[in-house]
């Protein structure tokens, strides 16, 4: 995990002897002018149906998601991929809980479908919220991530990235459109789990 000149993370794995180079990833704060690559993942119902938020169908609707709720998050990022000027993939948020002071707060992410199975949400992008969050938001001393019990790949995600597996929160997710309600497993990451 390298801190970038221009204040964002970057994190790329390299090879040599010709093989294939790993996907530089990186973070970077989400912008309006970033809406057509929001659609990629905000309009997908495979990378949504595991979230509260509704799909996305047009390019207007995902530019007033952008306006009305990315802008003025508290930690909101775009996950990033490529050299130069890397293009975003996905996005990875964490929200605190007010009721906590500040202490406790919720990661959330998505990455785009054709980029599933490539190692980019769970080795580097989590990773490197967790490892740029705890100092971002003064105060903060547990991150917690909440996934639907069938979300096995979310799961291993959150593992990966050093993530505990506390229990499984019965009945617990709210069903997107009335669907009813779900189980989810809660996982976190304590400011003292950072190595």
């Amino acid at each position: 995990m390298e801190p970038a000149a221009d204040g964002d993370v970057h994190h790329g794995q390299r090879r040599d002897g010709g093989q294939q180079h790993a996907p530089v990833v990186s973070l970077r704060e989400l912008g309006l002018a970033d809406a057509d690559a929001f659609m990629a993942w905000a309009s997908d119902d495979r990378v949504m149906r595991y979230m509260k938020r509704p799909l996305c169908a047009t390019r207007e609707q995902a530019v007033a998601q952008i306006r009305d709720t990315v802008l003025g998050h508290p930690w909101f990022r775009a996950v990033c991929v490529g050299d130069g000027r890397p293009v975003p993939v996905g996005q990875v948020s964490v929200w605190p809980y007010a009721d906590e002071g500040g202490r406790r707060a919720n990661l959330g992410y998505a990455l785009a479908h054709d980029q599933w199975g490539r190692g980019i949400a769970a080795a580097p992008a989590i990773r490197m919220v967790v490892g740029r969050v705890f100092d971002d938001l003064p105060g903060l001393e547990r991150l917690e991530a909440i996934t639907d019990v069938e979300n096995v790949r979310s799961q291993r995600v959150l593992e990966k990235a050093g993530f505990h597996r506390e229990g499984v929160l019965r009945r617990y997710i709210a069903g997107r459109g009335g669907r009813e309600a779900r189980d989810a497993v809660i996982y976190s990451f304590l400011s003292s789990d950072r190595a």
